[in-house]
This record gives structure tokens, sequence and C-alpha cells, in this order.
């Protein structure tokens, strides 16, 4: 019998179909060795050799694999192909090692039988190389979180984490919310023209004035813009020149993972642990009626945007029979290496088989399996399709001093654009038939003030590509960082889905930024991921690397244990006295935000609210309590802001504060929409009569309810509104 071990159930499922009789598919269910969740498991003494130990959650699936091992005459390690599954691979052969047992590594970049078939006929031996990058990784971040997160707890607050590539990621947004708060924005003002030709309108803006061009922001008060209007009284309005030209636009290339994390958001709202869910389920197989379990989409980890040639003559044949001979290409397009680092042996996502439209399996997937399937098809498939071709008018109009430009743009071939669908339509501009010398009526002037925006917080998709851009992170750890971030509540998203820092999350920031400057250093982070990928291609040693980071780190360590104090670094004095004994008082941070406390505690227990919430203290509410008919007042508590009963402590009804979404529920008819947390810390929206009803929303309702079903209507993305309804299409622009 031969055995193959992969990590999944659901890709041991998909496989086993492939293979048939003769081979046994068995799943490791993820990780079978690991670090101690409760030591260091490092031997800093002995050349950082690593501790493994079986995770409890493991050891029923490893001694079944070991049953299973010891039937077998051959075993085949089918893990995934990055170094996290060759090390897995590697542990898998550690723990069942048998003389009388060959055992072979597979890999494969698409799960379908010829795939499988090849894989099986040309095995290898494990990557030690891959798997040494790993534990490198592995051990670094042991090293790193299990040194300086006890450091935050003593220093800071208990519960706290830091991270190489979370840590950089929450500079880049601490900072990113400096540059917000210190921005300051500047008038000016813009100028358009609306204009006729024989009575077809078309609007022209301003330009420049005796030639010399207006820069964005050149005009930069209405008493400017006054003038220019004034001296536009009277001014005849004459087509002065026109230019035409023939633009050409070439389609992106396949996705990468931080792409597809970053298309993910921006067009379907999703998060990126979301996106790599939704694409781990297509690359292991997805039930596809009686052709049963089958792999949709090829390796979803990659940095490559190289595409194999069955990819891209499957694809020719595909766009030839939908669209037409005119928009497939005579040869593949080929694309350059897109970012740092990336490994071109492997391959761009795409689907395994381009001939499969999403509308062939629209009815074996799920919404949001669709959803992410049609976006990789059509991103594969535009690839391979003819540039689209526009036809571009420039006009510019003489008023006076002043010069106009308008400009048309119409689609003379739509080429790639016809399979991206609406998202990627070009917007024509048509204008009237126009010639040197042509006369226009002026209708009217509009005047438009602006002012500058300050730089855009970051979203999980603007964070994924500057992480990327900067060379900070693999593949496979954008997902994590963007979830780690958040379940530590560093961070917050806004409506809009941006992150804005907390205040722990800034503190924690700002202490690394003075006192570990290396472990949020864009350029020392993306140096180390260079040293790991030197380790996985075998030109440096793994435990030399690991060596030169530690022992300055944990000299470092050793330093801020003694000089770091929690009040320093916590706390602000107020020079104010506590009205209970006296003592100063001094502004803390608690799990809730900044708060007044006696600097005596725990003799004193003394805390008041600051900002808003002292604004509120004692403020009555509009509502009465229930148990007494007294007023219902604002209060702060350990847990943060609540209403009490101002008859307290004779009566001590106490009520949450609900941040209403002005929705109300349309399941129960009773309750309100409102804002809530979930353990993980995700703000959701739910029935505010849990739990009678347990109505509930991961995105923020608008309060309106949908034309075509009656269901709420929630904000999505890139400002638009869709039905809550999983059954619904409807969407709008909000």
């Amino acid at each position: 019998m031969k055995l193959v071990i992969v990590e999944s159930p659901a890709k041991a499922k998909t496989i086993q179909k492939y293979l048939g009789k003769g081979y046994t598919v068995k799943s490791s269910y993820g990780h079978v060795r690991d670090l101690p969740k409760s030591t260091l498991g490092v031997d800093v003494e002995n050349n950082f050799e690593p501790k493994y130990v079986i995770p409890p959650n493991a050891r029923k699936q490893v001694a079944e694999l070991k049953k299973a091992a010891a039937k077998a005459d051959e075993i085949y390690f089918a893990t995934d192909k990055d170094r996290e599954g060759e090390a897995i691979a590697w542990h898998l052969q550690e723990l069942l090692k048998t003389k009388s047992v060959k055992t072979f590594r597979i890999s494969f970049d698409e799960i379908t039988k010829a795939a499988i078939t090849k894989a099986i006929t040309n095995p290898r031996q494990i990557d030690s190389n891959l798997v040494d990058a790993q534990q490198a990784r592995r051990i670094l971040d042991r090293l790193v979180g299990y040194e300086l997160s006890p450091l935050l707890w003593s220093k800071v607050r208990r519960g706290l984490s830091a991270g190489r590539v979370q840590s950089v990621a929450m500079r880049l947004i601490v900072e990113r919310e400096e540059e917000i708060k210190a921005f300051k924005s500047e008038e000016y003002w813009s100028l358009a023209a609306e204009l006729t030709k024989s009575d077809t309108p078309l609007t022209a803006l301003l330009l420049a004035k005796k030639g010399k061009s207006y820069t964005k922001r050149g005009i930069t008060s209405k008493q400017a813009m006054d003038e220019i209007v004034a001296d536009l009284s009277g001014a005849k309005y004459t087509v002065a020149n026109i230019k035409a030209s023939d633009r050409t636009r070439t389609p992106p290339p396949p996705f990468t993972t931080s792409t597809l994390q970053q298309a993910g958001g921006n067009l379907l709202g999703f998060s990126s642990k979301k996106t790599m869910l939704l694409a781990q389920q297509l690359y292991e197989g997805v039930e596809l009626g009686e052709a049963g379990p089958t792999g949709l989409i090829t390796y979803m980890r990659t940095d490559s945007i190289n595409l194999a040639q069955e990819a891209t003559t499957k694809a020719k044949a595909t766009i030839t029979k939908k669209y037409g001979q005119e928009y497939a290409l005579p040869s593949p397009r080929v694309f350059k290496k897109k970012s740092k680092g990336a490994q071109e042996a492997h391959e761009a996502i795409r689907p395994t088989n381009p001939g499969r439209t999403p509308t062939d399996i629209a009815a074996h997937l799920s919404s949001d399996q669709r959803k992410l399937y049609t976006l990789i098809w059509q991103r594969l498939i535009s690839s391979q399709m003819a540039d689209a071709k526009l036809k571009q008018t420039s006009v510019d109009i003489s008023a006076g001093d002043y010069t106009f430009r308008t400009t048309g743009t119409t689609v003379v071939f739509e080429g790639y654009v016809k399979a991206l669908g609406e998202r990627a339509a070009f917007k024509e501009t048509v204008l009237p038939k126009l010639t040197a010398g042509d006369e226009l009526n002026l209708q009217t002037l509009k005047p438009d003030q602006h002012f500058t925006q300050p730089p855009a917080r970051y979203s999980e998709a603007t964070l994924v590509k500057t992480l990327e851009e900067h060379g900070i992170g693999r593949p496979s750890t954008y997902a994590p960082t963007m979830d780690t971030i958040q379940q530590r509540e560093y961070v917050e998203k806004n409506d809009d889905r941006r992150f804005t820092p907390t205040e722990i999350g800034t503190l924690v920031t700002n202490v690394l930024i003075e006192h570990f400057p290396n472990i949020v250093d864009l350029e020392f982070t993306a140096s180390m991921e260079e040293d790991l990928d030197k380790i996985a291609s075998g030109t440096k040693e793994w435990r030399n690397i690991i060596k030169a980071f530690y022992q300055p780190f944990h000299k470092n360590i050793v330093l801020k244990e003694k000089e770091l104090s929690k009040e320093k670094l916590t706390q602000e004095k107020t020079g104010e006295k506590c009205p209970d004994c006296g003592q100063e008082l001094v502004i803390k941070l608690g799990r809730f935000g900044k708060f007044k406390a006696c600097s005596n505690y725990p003799d004193c227990k003394h805390t008041e609210p600051i900002g808003e919430e002292k604004a509120m203290q004692d403020e009555a509410s509009g509502e009465k309590c229930p148990d007494c008919g007294q007023d219902l007042v604002f209060k702060r508590g350990r847990y943060g802001p609540f209403l009490g009963c101002s008859g307290y402590p004779d009566c001590k009804h106490i009520k949450k504060i609900e941040k209403l979404t002005g929705a109300k529920c349309p399941k129960c008819n009773k309750g309100d929409i409102v804002e809530k947390r979930s353990r993980k810390g995700r703000t959701f929206y739910a029935c505010n009569q849990y739990p009678d009803c347990e109505n509930s929303y991961w995105s923020k309702p608008t309060g309106e309810t949908c034309p075509k079903c009656q269901s709420l209507i929630v904000f999505a993305a890139k400002g638009t509104v869709r039905c809550s309804s999983k059954e619904c299409d409807y969407s709008a622009t909000a």
C-alpha cells in the first residue's frame, strides 16, 4: 500500500479521487509538531536548537498516521509546495521514520489528475534548505514574541504581543495617523465652463492664462477666482486646437497572493483572511456534482506571475470560443517579474481549467466562492486577451487670455475589458463634432471650491500592497498579520473598512520605535526577509542568521527590563489632587481608553473620566430607570461607559450604552440593529433583542430596505451598498 499524506481532509478527498486503488490518502490536519506553547522551546545556549513537541490537538491524528505508515510500502508527503509545507513534510518524516519504508516528497501547483500523476511519477526528497528557512522564520518569531511580549506585559499591560511583521505594519498605520493629525488643509479652486455647440453640451476646465498652465492648486482663494470670472465677462469661446491620439491599454497580470487579497478587499469587500480561506477551499477541491471533488484554482500562496504553457493554450481556446478570434493573442503574453524576491519557479493564481467558466460551476459554489472564482477566472482570461484600443480627443478652447480644455474618449476596441465585466468598463465621453475656429456658446461658469485632503488611512488591501512594496512579509504572512493586529485590538476598522490605531496600539508602537527600533524598521525587516530567502536558496546558514539577530536583541531586552518604568510609559501627570486622599491624579491607559486615577492606587481607588466621557458624566440620558422611575445618567466604570440610575446607591440599575445604526430589525420587528464586538474583537451588527432574536450582519446597515426583496441594505466596498441577503444580487452606489 502506498500512503499519501496531505494537510487537509478536503485536499485528501480530491487527491484520493485521482489516485484511486493502491493509494491511501490521509490528512495530517495541519502541523504535527511545533514549538511548545508554555516555554520558549529554543535552546539559545545550544546553537538555537529547537525543541519540538506534538501539540495536544494533533496527537490523535499522529497516532493514526503512524498506524497507516506501519502498513505502507511507500510514503509520499504531498503537503503544500511552500516553505511551510516543506517543513510539515519534514516533521512528518521525522515522526513516521521506519527503516523498511521508502519516503518521497511530491509537490504540485494544482490539484488535477494530470498534476497529481506527474508528481507521483517524479518524486523528490525533502528540500532541507526550504525546511531551514521555515525553521529560521519560526524561531525568529518565537524569540521576538517570547522575549518582547513579556516585557510589554510588565511595562505596559498584560495580553500584548509584538512580532516582526505585525509591528512594522502597526508602525505604518500609526505614522499614517500622525500624518493625518498633522495635516493642514489648503483651499484651492477650479473653474468649469458649461458650453454648447449646436445645442450639444460639453464641459471644459480652466487650464491656463496667457499660455502658462495653472498648477492643480494654483488658484488659492475666492478672491482670485472672482477676478478670473470677472476677466472672462463677455469673452468669446473659440476652439483653438484639436488633438486626436490613439491609446492602448494592456491588461494586468494574473493574481499573486498579494494582488488577490487587494482585489478581494477593493472589489468584493473581503478581509485578507476571508479571501485566503475561500481561495484555500477552491484550491483543495469543491464538489462538482457527478465530477466529485475538484480543485478549481492553482496554489494560492505565490508571488509569481508566471503561467504554464498549458494554461495559456487553454485560455486562448476559451477566449476564441467565448469572445471571438479578434480577442485572442497570436502568442501568449508573458509578464515580467512583479515583486522583489518573487519565486519564478512558481505559477500565478489561476483556474486549473480556464475553460471552466464561472457560469459552468455557479450552482456548486457558495455565493462568496463564486465571487472569488469569477475574479480569478476573469483576471487570467483577460491577461491573455488583446489590448484595449481607445481614441482620445483633446480640445483647447480660448477665451480671451484664458484657455480651457475638454477631453473626449471613445472605445475603438474593448479587448481584454470585455472579460473583466462592468467594474473595468471604460467611461466614454463623446464630444460634439468640432473644428478649429468654431465658436461655442457659454451657458454658465461654475467656480468650485476644494480643500486638500489628508492621506487616506490604510485598508487591508493598501497595507498589504505597501508591505509587499517594501519587501516585508511573504505570501503566507499577509492574512495572519491583518488578523493579528485586529485580534490584539491594536487597530479598529471604521465604516469604510480602514484602520485607525487604538490608544494601546499607538502606545505599544511608539515604545517599540523608541526602544527597539530594529523590530519596527522597514529596511531591517526587509533585509531579514532577504536573509530567509538566502537560507531557502542554500547560500546562508540559518543558525548564523539567528545568532546575528538574537545577541544584540536579547542584550537590549535585559537593558530595557531595568531601564523602563511602567509609570513613565503609561501614565501622564495632571497636576491635580485626588479629592479622596489628596495624592496626585494621573492619566492612565485602560482597556477602554484613558482615564484619571489616583497615583496612590491600590490604597485609593478613585477614578474619573476624561474628554467626552467627562462631559457626559452624570448627564441625563433622557431615559427613565425601569426599576424606580428616576433619570438614567451617563457613567463610566471599569469596563467603559454605561447608563446608571441617578438614584444610586439606593437603586443599582445599569444599562449598556448601545451604538444604534438607525436600522430596525426586519426579522423580529421589535429591536434595533446595534453595533457590537465579537469575542475576537471584530465589529458586527445585531438585533438588541438577543437572545430572543439572533439576527446579525457583518456589514453596517444603511437603514434602508432592498427594493427587490425587502432585506436590509448594507454598506459595501468602494462607496457602494448591497442587499444583505445572499440570495439577492441588488447593489448600488451609496
